[in-house]
């Protein structure tokens, strides 16, 4: 596999180590990134960037302007997850109960060396707005930093993302157009029947088993009631009842989560869910009740971005090395928030493989450190042919 790095970059590479370890150690999640912000701040600050700090809590930007041009959002995202580490690194999360089990690390220390680069080079004309988000995991730190005046502030024409990948190789990247990622609802539902002796069913309703009926039920939906070309994915996860060995609870707990790559679908499995559940429980005589809380929203990519995302990818790794179709993933990402307000691409680039746990939100995972030069390398051809002096 040929990888032809932007000159320079090699030379940053002990640093965005140093950075990605340092941070890799001292785990951060949700809103909660402050040590990670202030390493960021005084790097850019370094580097004589602008910086602003505040946008949801704990997110910085820093922006590099170069004479009169477009201007771009390249965005990292910098949080960790509540997982305890098991994999034995020098550099191992000193934090019990998180770690960076996603990359996150690596992707500020890859956006923080194409920041030292292209302030050192300047070879663009235009302006660079370098955004590093918290709070990616599940809390939407993207819609905050939106709804916190993020676009007003900093008014990019397109915003792009790089999420490292375990199972492909590294010095591959994937890029397409349309939904790249799924969007994600959970939900609460109540069965409610009647409590009776566990020896005198007859003499209530049984809301365990009018739930085993409801779940078999929401499984016909993808099959029955979703196109086939059509992905969605409808998952109960927690199933909580009774207390004891021989008493018919009342009621029954369903906890779960549904994901889908476009609103149609969505919407189309969540009004299934409803109709279904309430006429399997009204045929019983049980009652259902659902709460839904709507999460991220797909994840889609903009025509035109991703073609230019993936000519920059092709111009590190080669156009063999660039998976143009890929098979949309039924996780979650909130840089849908941003990509709902500007157009703009998100893509993969290649970890390695997954080898001994080494997956996303798996506590033996690390990121790959021969991806550091890769990926900074992505940004900086980016940059450089969007921003073309």
């Amino acid at each position: 596999m040929t990888v032809t790095l932007v000159p320079g970059i090699e030379a940053l590479v002990d640093d965005m180590k140093t950075w990605r370890r340092d941070i890799h150690a001292h785990p951060e999640t949700a809103f909660e990134e402050h040590r990670t912000a202030s390493l960021i701040t005084d790097h850019l600050h370094g580097l004589g960037l602008d910086v602003q700090r505040g946008f949801a809590k704990t997110g910085v930007v820093g922006v590099l302007q170069n004479g009169e041009g477009p201007i771009i959002g390249l965005r990292a995202d910098m949080d960790a997850l509540n997982i305890h580490e098991q994999t034995g690194l020098d550099y191992a999360s000193t934090y019990p109960g998180r770690m960076h089990a996603c990359g996150h690390d690596g992707h500020t220390a890859m956006l923080l060396g194409a920041a030292k680069y292209l302030s050192q080079t300047k070879d663009f004309k235009g302006t660079v707005v370098f955004i590093f988000q918290p709070a990616e995991e599940g809390e939407g730190g993207a819609k905050v930093m939106v709804d916190d005046g993020l676009f007003e502030t900093y008014p990019v024409d397109a915003v792009y993302g790089l999420h490292n990948w375990p199972g492909m190789d590294v010095g591959t990247f994937a890029v397409a157009p349309g939904p790249i990622m799924a969007a994600y609802d959970s939900f609460e539902a109540q069965i409610t029947g009647q409590g009776a002796h566990g020896g005198m069913p007859h003499l209530g309703i049984d809301p365990v088993v009018v739930s085993a009926h409801v779940i078999t039920a929401w499984q016909s939906i993808v099959s029955r009631n979703i196109d086939p070309q059509d992905a969605a994915v409808i998952s109960v996860t927690q199933i909580h009842a009774g207390e004891a060995f021989n008493v018919i609870p009342d009621t029954v707990q369903l906890r779960g989560a549904v994901r889908s790559l476009n609103d149609d679908v969505r919407q189309r499995v969540w009004t299934r869910m409803g109709e279904l559940a309430e006429g399997v429980c009204q045929g019983f005589g049980a009652t259902f009740d659902i709460h839904r809380h709507e999460s991220y929203p797909a994840t889609v990519n903009s025509d035109t971005e991703s073609g230019l995302a993936a000519m920059a990818a092709a111009q590190v790794v080669g156009h063999q090395n660039v998976n143009h179709h890929p098979v949309p993933s039924m996780g979650a990402e909130d840089f849908a928030y941003m990509l709902q307000r500007k157009p703009g691409c998100y893509v993969w680039m290649g970890n390695g493989p997954g080898d001994g746990g080494c997956l996303l939100h798996n506590p033996k995972y690390d990121f790959n450190d021969d991806a550091l030069t890769i990926g900074a390398s992505y940004w900086v051809r980016l940059v450089e042919s969007l921003l073309a002096k």
